[in-house]
């Protein structure tokens, strides 16, 4: 009886999390699909359906390019994932591994930058990119994006190569391989679970962003956050929540499906490879 009441509890624990967590997705992707007559209604399941307000999101005709500004953030998205995933695999590799003076300053540093507020480097940022020409190109907000992207890269990959067995590396020097060509063929598919999990938060953390964006773009470069902030319908003084909702909708739901689904294929490479070592 008391280990069913256990088993309960931790079920109960769990819905509830569960329900936080995606509650506000599913308020969101119901709301997206009610007319706009219904707006505020507060039926908890989908009523008075509609797919207009999904065509009205890609409606060029008020002002509004959502088509466009996904196709930017997919590609600010991208380019910030790569070039972080390639610095961030190489330091955290170093700071895993190689036993060199002040790497703890280094831990640090990065550490800092992590916690460094973005509203502080606005203004900064937006003057030297307006004295070198950059406000309203890709680079602009990549770069930025890197920065903040970047520790949390370093960190997550740092932890995970610390754990793995370092003794498969030197059997590979053994046979003849060098430093980076044992990190490359034998360390790094070991990592590959992890790095695909860096991947995924990076990807979303630079879809994410919104105050620089807003700044430093402009209307071909701006990303959807930006565009769904400045969504306008038939009526200038009402926001068209319901579209605002279906393109959030848009954009929010396919990623967290795309991270329940590939987290158990995450759990199972990090499960492999505690077999391999």
């Amino acid at each position: 009886m008391l280990k069913r009441l256990k088993s309960a509890r931790i079920y109960v624990a769990a819905l509830i999390v569960l329900v936080w967590g995606l509650g506000p997705f599913y308020w969101m992707a119901v709301t997206a699909f009610r007319d706009p007559a219904y707006t505020f209604d507060s039926t908890p399941w989908p009523t008075h359906v509609t797919l207009a307000n999904f065509q009205h999101v890609f409606d060029t005709t008020r002002g509004n390019d959502f088509g466009r500004a996904l196709v930017n953030s997919v590609i600010i998205g991208l380019a910030t994932m790569a070039i972080a995933l390639l610095l961030g695999i190489l330091a955290a590799y170093t700071l895993a591994r190689l036993n060199f003076r002040g790497r703890s300053v280094v831990s640090g540093l990065i550490l800092s930058a992590s916690m460094f507020p973005v509203v502080v480097l606005v203004t900064p940022l937006f003057q030297l990119f307006t004295d070198i020409g950059w406000i309203g190109h890709y680079q602009a907000m990549i770069i930025p994006n890197i920065s903040f992207v970047l520790p949390m890269t370093v960190y997550t990959l740092a932890s995970f190569f610390t754990e793995l067995p370092w003794e498969l590396e030197e059997a590979a020097r053994i046979d003849g391989a060098g430093r980076l060509q044992a990190f490359r063929l034998v360390m790094l598919p070991l990592a590959a679970p992890a790095v695909f999990t860096t991947a995924i938060l990076a990807f979303i953390a630079a879809v994410n962003e919104y105050l620089l964006a807003r700044l430093l773009s402009a209307d071909k470069t701006e990303p959807v956050t930006v565009a769904i902030s400045r969504f306008s319908g038939n009526d200038p003084k009402v926001p068209p929540y319901v579209e605002i909702m279906a393109a959030g909708t848009l954009v929010t739901v396919p990623l967290v499906i795309m991270v329940l689904i590939f987290q158990r294929r995450i759990i199972a490479g990090l499960t492999a490879g505690g077999v391999k070592s």
